[in-house]
């Protein structure tokens, strides 16, 4: 069986629920406490063994190249101010060995067409897709938890988790058979479906490990919903020639692509910082809220 050491991030959507900040900055830099979101996804692929981090970027999006960078300029003057752990910081972003590739999306085409896009770096084995606005806080990282239970299943496998019946309209949905611990084995899966409709409440989250063969199925695929070559037609089809499994994972999934779960994660985050959780805590501690209460 082969290792999963390829990861692709979708990263050139245009990040509009968070106007006008991402006017002129990626949302995937924008800060959980005092990391970007993508910082947190590339250190998930890292704690996985992944080694090659292919980041499918579109207009506007130097602004991550440039993060993980070296930052000639930025480094000498941390050095010439002794500021030796910043500095230590700025140059551990990823470790020895670990490599990035930038591929520009010309077109806006969904997430189906973005991973597409890497076809030619990924080559013929599995890989990872992991999606950045959608932060876990795991004690195991969600995708190294995916790639040991990959090694079990040697099939794709989709990260899901359970969701409320009246939110199915807001995620792929997947029916399932029971095949293991937090595996199933996937009979199908319907994006967006209204909630009579739904065949079940287990909703796909951004975390895939998926077989090369999905690029046959996402070449020869129409445009579904939005006019956009989605993801989920492509799993649709693979799985009736291949085995897919949907993956429980542990951990707490923060939607960081709406306002509220961007606050809810800089919240919970900054409570678990390892310098400013005791003063951040004390501080919510004092909040009164506009109902008469207080904080946490």
């Amino acid at each position: 069986m082969q290792k999963v050491t390829k990861a692709v991030f979708p990263v050139a959507g245009l990040g509009t629920r968070f106007l006008p900040a991402t006017k002129a900055s990626p949302k995937e830099m924008l800060p959980i406490v005092d990391k970007p979101l993508i910082q947190y996804a590339a250190e998930e692929a890292v704690a996985a063994g992944i080694k090659d981090l292919i980041f499918i970027t579109g207009r506007g999006k130097r602004a991550i190249e440039d993060h993980f960078d070296k930052a000639y300029e930025l480094e000498a003057e941390l050095q010439a101010h002794g500021k030796n752990k910043l500095l230590k910081e700025v140059r551990g972003l990823l470790p020895d060995g670990v490599t990035c590739a930038y591929i520009r999306q010309a077109e806006a085409l969904g997430l189906g067409h973005a991973v597409m896009c890497a076809r030619h770096l990924v080559g013929d084995e599995p890989f990872a897709v992991i999606l950045a606005d959608d932060l876990i806080d795991a004690q195991v990282p969600v995708m190294k938890q995916m790639v040991q239970a990959h090694a079990k299943t040697n099939g794709s496998l989709i990260a899901v988790q359970t969701v409320a019946r009246e939110e199915t309209g807001s995620y792929g949905i997947v029916s399932a058979e029971p095949h293991g611990d937090k595996i199933s084995k996937m009979t199908g899966i319907v994006e967006k479906p209204q909630p009579e409709d739904a065949p079940s409440t287990l909703g796909v989250v951004g975390r895939y490990i998926l077989s090369p063969r999905i690029f046959h199925f996402l070449e020869n695929l129409r445009r579904g919903a939005g006019g956009e070559i989605q993801l989920t037609d492509a799993i649709g089809r693979l799985l009736r020639e291949e085995g897919v499994y949907a993956y429980e994972f542990q951990g707490q999934r923060y939607d960081c692509g709406s306002k509220l779960g961007y606050l809810q994660a800089t919240v919970n985050l900054g409570l678990k910082h390892p310098q400013l959780a005791k003063e951040f805590r004390d501080f919510l501690n004092g909040v009164v809220l506009p109902t008469g209460g207080t904080g946490a």
